[in-house]
């Protein structure tokens, strides 16, 4: 038992679990904090961040939390798939989004599902005016997203999007209608695409640059 723990799941949280079925997987959880999730996910499942003392808290309570930057996956020691990867309030603190999603291909196979979620710019722009709009633009963030930005960039990493949802609503319609114009979080579910090749114009481009052979390598590894 964990202690002296706040839970910190949500209805939303509850969908997202009960639609994917998370109790039942084995889950990568991406900048776990304290690991308040992982009891929630499947056997096997591992968090993994940077503050040690959130790792040592793990360790007390019986949860499975590495030290890592996932942004350098090659260095860690991890070679298994995932049925899932959770990175909720992750993606707009990242260096490089493009990278990270094309690394997390070494951890997945062609059924890995990736659980994207991250705050928005609205499409409906005095929303920002809104304190509950105005996250997205956080002092701390260095990237930022519309909903079709973040659809996009997903998809040019090699993932195939299943799902574009806030899950405030458990009626689908009425949440992509909420989605669509007043959500200032959103979740982007997609499957890894394991034959995923970069354009022929794009290695053209990067012909005889070491870095960024480096992320091909990975794509015809995956």
């Amino acid at each position: 038992m964990i202690k002296n723990r706040k839970i910190n799941k949500t209805r939303t949280f509850d969908r997202i679990s009960e639609r994917f079925g998370l109790k039942n997987k084995k889950v990568f959880d991406i900048g776990c904090g304290k690991g308040e999730f992982l009891p929630f996910f499947g056997e096997g499942s591992v968090g993994i961040t940077t503050n040690q003392s959130e790792v040592s808290f793990g360790k007390e309570n019986n949860l499975n939390i590495i030290f890592g930057n996932a942004e350098l996956i090659d260095d860690i020691e991890i070679r298994e798939n995932f049925d899932v990867i959770w990175a909720n309030n992750l993606f707009e603190h990242i260096l490089s989004p493009h990278s990270f999603l094309i690394k997390l291909k070494q951890i997945s196979n062609k059924d890995t599902v990736l659980i994207l979620g991250v705050p928005v710019i609205p499409k409906l722009n005095f929303l920002l005016r809104l304190s509950k709009f105005r996250g997205c633009l956080a002092s701390n963030h260095i990237n930022f997203f519309t909903g079709n930005s973040l659809k996009l960039t997903v998809e040019r990493a090699g993932w195939k999007i299943k799902e574009v949802r806030s899950f405030v609503f458990g009626i689908k319609l009425l949440d992509n209608i909420f989605t669509l114009f007043f959500s200032p979080h959103i979740y982007i579910v997609a499957n890894n695409i394991s034959d995923f090749k970069y354009h022929e114009k794009k290695l053209a481009e990067w012909e005889g640059d070491d870095l960024y052979n480096h992320l091909i390598k990975i794509t015809e590894a995956n």
